[in-house]
């Protein structure tokens, strides 16, 4: 983070943000923003209203169940984005679309036939939008829980697989629970190293850079240029990787407490149990992200260490996606947005 006057309390925002494919996602108190650079250089920029202007409903305010509910909704609307994102690094549509428009300049008589053809059937658009918009939302749907069902599969079922094979190791209860989160806490770092090795994902996780460092500077209360960005620390608290670490820790405190043995028990343990485990642990990231003790920094610990692999130094071209980012959803009264 950048230096600040220790005397003082430092302040904590509320804007948090997502790395997209070439580009950044802020969500502000009241207003969220989609910066991307797109592939003739410019940049793209979309914002609307969170929560329709008001303020958030109850369930993502009261503790333990803010947890699940804010997990959620950031997870669709993170795919949705991430979708988005992808969608506008398609050069050829947009060609296509410049092409339609010069045949409709170059002939007279054939642009009065297509808008002719436009009036008779424009009545039809409305349901081909709406058909458009259903096929889009199952797709979005359908990728989210083919993700959660590879994450279940490889961070919850194959870890007590693996420890289930270790001699006598049901009589020990929390000696499995720990070699289970030991061996979970070892596939999830090998899978974001792996992952990290890839061209985009390296790019992607450099936007991360970007998003944190910006973030940093806006709680620094430093004008929000380039070169006071770039100064800044690319590691935060309240990341999602560090939120996802937490996770784990608390997955393994937790199923200490579970008695059953046989293996498909202790899965289905486990999913039952997993709302209240992340409800918990957002719980704790707030807790991390509101104190600087010697709890909060050993609980965040892990998670900053991890954020070695997930973030990138960005680049300037970055730097300024995650500011065209950022401004939108920065409110203009302060208080709204403090943590």
């Amino acid at each position: 983070m950048g230096k600040s006057d220790t005397s003082q309390e430092k302040f904590k925002s509320k804007i948090g943000g997502q790395a997209l494919i070439e580009g950044i996602m802020m969500l502000g108190p009241s207003k969220g923003a989609m910066a991307c650079r797109l592939p003739d250089g410019t940049i793209d920029l979309e914002t609307w209203e969170e929560n329709n202007g008001k303020s958030a409903p109850w369930y993502r305010k009261v503790p333990l169940v803010r947890g699940c509910t804010n997990f959620a909704i950031s997870l669709v609307k993170g795919y949705k984005y991430m979708m988005k994102s992808a969608e506008k690094q398609m050069p050829e549509d947009e060609e296509d679309d410049k092409d339609k428009k010069k045949e409709q300049t170059q002939d007279g008589a054939a642009a009065e036939e297509k808008v002719n053809a436009a009036e008779t059937s424009s009545k039809e658009a409305p349901d081909e939008k709406k058909k458009e918009s259903s096929g889009y939302d199952i797709a979005m749907y359908l990728g989210i829980l083919i993700g959660v069902v590879m994450a279940v599969g490889l961070f919850v079922m194959l870890p007590k697989w693996i420890v289930a094979f270790i001699p006598n190791i049901k009589s020990h209860n929390i000696l499995r629970s720990l070699l289970e989160g030991v061996v979970k806490i070892v596939l999830f770092v090998l899978y974001m190293y792996l992952t990290s090795l890839m061209k985009d994902i390296r790019r992607q996780f450099m936007y991360h850079g970007a998003e944190h460092k910006t973030i940093a500077c806006h709680e620094a209360e430093l004008p929000l240029t380039v070169e006071n960005i770039r100064k800044q620390s690319r590691f935060h608290k309240r990341c999602g990787t560090s939120f996802i670490f937490i996770v784990l820790l608390v997955s393994i405190f937790v199923m200490c407490f579970v008695p059953f043995t046989v293996t498909w028990q202790r899965i289905v343990a486990s999913l039952i149990l997993l709302p209240l485990i992340v409800g918990i642990s957002y719980e704790f990231i707030r807790l991390a992200g509101n104190n600087d003790n010697a709890f909060t920094r050993i609980l965040s610990a892990p998670g900053l260490a991890m954020q070695r692999i997930t973030t990138r130094e960005p680049d300037d071209s970055m730097i300024e996606i995650a500011i065209a980012a950022m401004t939108p959803c920065i409110p203009q009264d302060k208080e709204e947005d403090k943590w």
